[in-house]
């Protein structure tokens, strides 16, 4: 009942923050940054039953940056997602590079979506030397809310949909789909 509690005070304490801040800025350069976790399923050419298992993972990295273009709804955006996995015994990283645009729908509801890279490899804190590193496409579409608004930064609740292939020796691929929940910090 407490965390009930707690969350309803919160919740109410970003509304009524909200309604006394002024108008959000949004024009030039945007950075933003995301804590988010998730769920990541990995297949490969060979199997038999492709995705057949899925894992929990953290959204590492998670970094989009781009310039707002014609009005204040619009931004062209490169988003770099991923989420750890692991692979026999070993920790990487299911990560794309994604140019993308972002629009918002209403003042504080935006959408995202866009085609790149994708990139599959050790995680970064995995000894790199001897790895694979694989290489492929990817698509993402992504939407949020902005529970916080300032002058030149947005605090958002954020889903995230990516898929990608990453393509191995000897005519293999390696599949991964990724869903994740975060927070994100944009600062415009």
């Amino acid at each position: 009942m407490k965390q009930v509690v707690v969350i309803m005070l919160t919740l109410w304490t970003f509304q009524l923050s909200a309604q006394f801040n002024p108008n959000i800025e949004r024009k030039g350069f945007v950075f933003g940054v995301g804590l988010s976790g998730g769920v990541i399923s990995i297949s490969e050419s060979n199997q038999e039953v492709p995705f057949s298992e899925a894992q929990g993972g953290i959204g590492l990295p998670d970094l989009k940056f781009g310039w707002m273009a014609m009005n204040e709804r619009l931004a062209f955006m490169v988003n770099i997602p991923g989420m750890i996995y692991e692979y026999e015994g070993k920790d990487r990283s299911f990560d794309a590079i994604v140019p993308s645009i972002q629009y918002w729908v209403k003042d504080r509801w935006w959408i995202n979506g866009g085609l790149g890279l994708a990139v599959d490899g050790p995680a970064l804190y995995e000894k790199i030397k001897g790895e694979d590193w694989n290489f492929g496409c990817a698509v993402i579409a992504s939407t949020g809310y902005e529970i916080v608004q300032r002058k030149n930064f947005a605090m958002d609740l954020q889903t995230k949909l990516q898929m990608g292939r990453a393509f191995m020796d000897n005519d293999q691929y390696r599949d991964g789909v990724v869903f994740s929940l975060g927070l994100g910090f944009n600062w415009y």
